[in-house]
This record gives C-alpha cells, sequence and structure tokens, in this order.
C-alpha cells in the first residue's frame, strides 16, 4: 500500500512520516529526492531559467512572486514526478511505503497513493518548529505557507488526518491509530 502524506509547511510531515517507519513502512521524502535529482537533471534548466542556481536566492525569487513559482514548478515536477515513479517501482512489491510530499497535490500526484494522510498544525505551532530550525526568517515562512495551498483546501483530499499540534506521545498515538487501520 502507498500512503501519500501531505501538509502545509512545518505541520510535521516528516515527523509524521518518521513514525510510521516504526509500523515497517518504508519512507520516501520527497524534498530529498528533489534535492538527490538537482545537479544532475535540475540545475541547469533552472540557471537558465532564473538566471540563478543558488537555492537560496531562488527561493526569494519564486516565493516573491507567485508567476515564477508556477514557472519553477513546471519545470521541476515533471522530473520529480518520475524519478519519484521510478522510486515506487521498485519499491512496491517489497514493502508497504509512504511518499512524504508537501506538493503531492499541488503536483497533482495524489493518484500514486492508496491514501493520503494530510498532517495538520496551526501557523503559530509551524512557524515555531521552523523557526528553530534557523534556515528561514519569519517574512520567508509566511511568504511560503502563503504559497501553498490553503490546508482546509488539502483536507478535502485526506483519507485521514493527523493533528499535530499536541505533544509527540499524542501524535504517535495517532499514527498507531492508522497503521493499524491500514494493515
Amino acid at each position: 500500500m502507498i500512503i501519500g502524506i501531505t501538509g502545509s509547511f512545518g505541520s510535521g510531515k516528516t515527523t509524521v512520516s518518521n513514525l510510521f517507519k516504526k509500523h515497517g513502512f518504508v519512507v520516501i521524502n520527497v524534498d530529498k529526492l528533489y534535492r538527490d535529482i538537482y545537479n544532475k537533471n535540475l540545475k541547469n534548466k533552472i540557471l537558465r531559467e532564473f538566471g540563478t542556481d543558488d537555492r537560496n536566492k531562488l527561493k526569494k525569487i519564486v516565493f516573491s512572486d507567485f508567476k515564477k513559482l508556477k514557472k519553477l514548478n513546471k519545470i521541476t515536477h515533471p522530473i520529480i514526478l518520475k524519478e519519484l515513479k521510478k522510486l515506487i517501482s521498485r519499491i512496491k512489491n517489497k514493502k508497504n511505503m509512504i511518499i512524504d510530499a508537501p506538493l503531492l497535490i499541488e503536483a497533482k500526484a495524489q493518484n500514486l497513493a492508496d491514501k493520503i494522510i494530510v498532517v495538520k498544525a496551526n501557523r503559530k505551532n509551524s512557524i515555531k518548529r521552523i523557526l528553530k530550525k534557523k534556515k528561514y526568517s519569519k517574512e520567508e515562512i509566511e511568504q511560503i505557507i502563503k504559497s501553498q495551498m490553503p490546508l482546509k483546501k488539502k483536507l478535502k483530499y485526506s483519507d485521514f488526518i493527523v493533528d499535530n499540534n499536541k505533544s509527540l506521545t499524542d501524535t504517535k498515538n495517532q499514527i498507531k491509530k492508522i497503521a493499524e487501520k491500514l494493515a
């Protein structure tokens, strides 16, 4: 079974995905996949289109201009989806898997999953979590969140919802119940 996990920036998707590992799921992290294929498949195309291949500069460009973000997604999504499909076909018959993909629905890739889990956290908790990593300013976080599909819209695609606003123990309990239902 293939489970797609999505949610807003800072909602805790990767934490939830890692908890599923403890229940025997293989996890494909699409953000990591993007980083892995960036140099070999994307870097030159992005450089030609945006005049930079520096990911930090690129983030500033695309998260402040929706049209440029759309253009970036048009370049990256087909390549990422192609690589994701290859990974899925290699793993599919061996194990249950999680696709940890922030833009699963936006990339119209939800059909790759048998079930969709949306991880939700309120904006305050999401921002606090992201700020702890010290990779983004509050302004950058707000721009990224604003650029994503609203949570209410993502929830319409969900088969399960993980409320990640409470303790880690609470989240673990939710994952355990979902994993049992999926078994």
